[in-house]
């Protein structure tokens, strides 16, 4: 499950995936449409790899969240379902999440968000790992073919230095009488 760049952008339905940075902010492409837009350096985003929901005990990361519903194997409800109805498939796929500080519509939220993941293929994709990724930068530096040793050039003549003849070296400077 790999939710690298993607992120929920307050105020703006849906979730994002990061495409560049500007020096005003970013451009994200919609998940939903493929719309390329800026969002601008005063919005407030949030990467989904940093939300988490409260737990019991500690807090549980989202990406551990949507792995628990993929686990569970519930029908995810609609986004305009009863909250009881909500509440119960929540209940049902993540186990100790704090009943009182976790609201009906972060609950919608999650569902909402793990559809359009799951929609995507984003849920399906593994995360790089950072082994993987420093094995194939040393493995291209050792086969990387060694550059040919150029034969030295003549050495360039040196440039004739400008003369100083004729020029003061120090300046005199006279004194008139007051």
């Amino acid at each position: 499950m790999d939710l690298t760049g993607i992120i929920a952008v307050s105020g703006m339905s849906g979730l994002y995936k990061v495409i560049a940075q500007s020096r005003n902010g970013l451009v994200v492409e919609s998940l939903v449409d493929k719309k390329r837009l800026p969002v601008h350096a005063s919005a407030k985003v949030s990467a989904l790899e940093d939300i988490s929901i409260y737990g019991n005990s500690e807090d549980i990361p989202l990406k551990k969240v949507f792995e628990s519903i993929r686990a569970a194997g519930i029908e995810i409800p609609a986004p305009k379902a009863e909250p009881q109805a909500v509440r119960k498939a929540f209940a049902d796929s993540v186990k100790d999440y704090s009943e009182d500080r976790v609201y009906t519509s972060d609950m919608k939220k999650v569902f909402l968000w793990y559809g359009l993941l799951d929609a995507n293929g984003n849920l399906d994709a593994e995360a790089p790992s950072a082994e993987g990724d420093s094995e194939k930068t040393i493995d291209k530096a050792a086969a990387a073919p060694k550059p040919a040793v150029k034969p030295k050039e003549a050495p360039k003549a040196a440039a004739p230095k400008a003369s100083t003849k004729g020029m003061a070296k120090t300046q005199t400077v006279r004194k008139t009488g007051a």
